[in-house]
């Protein structure tokens, strides 16, 4: 089974530049610390260096890289000790993002496609897929959730909180059990929200966010 489509493709150089850049940060394609070479995202990118720059930019206000005079631009540290803090945030207001989409604050349509999106998610052969598809897969449930919540400013904080969440993900995947039951979680809440179930959907993910900080820790 494949990762369904993403949304429509950024428009823009520095767009899609920016959009390139923070998946292989994400993915690890970058590894923590590392230096991150312009030139090279130029070449691969096949776009300028000024679209790469702005979106470098815009990737250190996400604390996905930073900058350092006369020493140039590094992927941040995936440090364990941000996720308390990263989910201190996430267990606040993923609730209120699935509250709202199980209320339809986001719509009808968006609603009904996260029913879809449950039941391809029950149907997943976990063990057929690469650590990859599993990243992508996680990464695409939350975001159609937090679209679906219906609050531009909230879906923004939430993607920026859940692209940190998943670079310690993906350092710990390969140490972690249990994924066919993160997975099943994940068929829970979306189905609650199908359901317009506002009390249960945020119930659901509360103990999704907490489950998670208990399993990375547990593995470090």
């Amino acid at each position: 089974m494949t990762v369904p489509a993403q949304e429509s493709p950024p428009t823009s150089l520095a767009e899609r530049a920016y959009g390139a850049i923070q998946d292989k940060l994400i993915m690890l394609e970058i590894p923590p610390m590392a230096p991150v070479d312009e030139l090279a995202l130029v070449e691969a990118l096949e776009v300028g260096r000024t679209p790469v720059r702005e979106a470098l930019k815009r990737l250190e206000v996400d604390r996905l890289v930073v900058s350092y005079p006369r020493r140039g631009t590094f992927a941040t540290a995936v440090d364990i000790t941000d996720l308390a803090y990263v989910s201190e945030i996430r267990v606040a207001l993923e609730p209120l993002a699935a509250r709202r989409a199980a209320e339809g604050a986001g719509g009808a349509s968006l609603r009904e496609g996260l029913a879809e999106l449950a039941e391809a998610t029950a149907g997943l052969d976990v063990a057929a897929l690469s650590r990859d598809e599993l990243m992508r897969w996680d990464m695409r449930v939350h975001r159609s959730i937090y679209r679906a919540a219906g609050n531009p400013h909230l879906e923004d904080t939430l993607v920026r909180y859940d692209n940190l969440a998943t670079r310690i993900f993906c350092l710990f995947l390969d140490r972690m059990p249990g994924f066919d039951r993160h997975v099943g979680e994940h068929v829970g809440l979306l189905r609650a929200i199908a359901d317009g179930d506002g009390e249960l959907a945020a119930t659901l993910a509360h103990e999704h966010v907490v489950g998670f900080e208990k399993a990375i820790r547990a593995v470090t």
